[in-house]
Order: C-alpha cells, then sequence, then structure tokens
C-alpha cells in the first residue's frame, strides 16, 4: 500500500494568516457562546436560591456580590452583549448584506466597541436602580 498523504501539501497554519477583525469575531463568538454556558448556571443558580429560602438566597447574593463575584458578572454581561451583537451581525449577512469587506470590518469593531459601552450602561443602569 503507498502512502497517499506523502506527497500532498501541508494545510497553512494559523500563524501564516493576518489575523483580521471578522476572523477575531468568529471566534469570539463561539467563546462567549461557551461563556453563556456557565453563566447561565450562574443564574439558574441564583434563581434555585431564591426559592430555596433566605439564607441560602443571602450566600448566594454574598458570593456573587464579592468582587470576584461581580467580575464573572461583568464578564457575563458582556459575553451576552458581544454575542448579542454577533448575532445580529450574522443575520445581516443571512439577508445577504454586508459580505464585502470594508463594511464587515466596521460591523466587527462596531460589534467589539457596541458590547463594550452597552455593558457599561447596563451596569450604571443597574447600580442607579439599587440606590
Amino acid at each position: 500500500m503507498t502512502n497517499v498523504t506523502q506527497n500532498r501539501p501541508l494545510s497553512p497554519h494559523l500563524s501564516i494568516y493576518k489575523q483580521i477583525p471578522t476572523m477575531v469575531m468568529s471566534i469570539m463568538h463561539r467563546i462567549t457562546g461557551m461563556a453563556l454556558y456557565s453563566g447561565t448556571l450562574l443564574v439558574a443558580w441564583w434563581l434555585v436560591a431564591a426559592a430555596s429560602g433566605e439564607a441560602y438566597f443571602d450566600w448566594v447574593n454574598a458570593i456573587l456580590g464579592s468582587l470576584p463575584g461581580r467580575l464573572v458578572l461583568l464578564g457575563y454581561t458582556w459575553a451576552l452583549v458581544h454575542h448579542l451583537l454577533g448575532g445580529i451581525r450574522h443575520f445581516v449577512w443571512d439577508t445577504g448584506h454586508g459580505f464585502d469587506p470594508q463594511t464587515s470590518t466596521r460591523m466587527a469593531w462596531a460589534t467589539i466597541i457596541g458590547s463594550i459601552i452597552l455593558t457599561v450602561l447596563i451596569w450604571i443602569a443597574g447600580y442607579a436602580v439599587r440606590f
């Protein structure tokens, strides 16, 4: 039996590709999608604590209200908003628009900037309602 792979070219490696914003956004969309699974488990944990009684709810709130807990929740909020905006970007592409490189790059940057701005606004609104 002959070795058919011997004369085949090697597949290009990621190191030779120029990382463009749409490629980074594709990777980030997948990462934020996976992060949403963990964050949703936290939301479910908080809801179970709310249904389980005041003592357990206070304990879970203390964990999620601590500095590390808030940082995790901030990351979850950003992942949620980023994934949402990425989904809207994909929806626009599903309509057949925004495929030219200039527009797709602008949409990728808008996803990054928009997700950061919206996350900050959501947290500002949350703190404003709290006090």
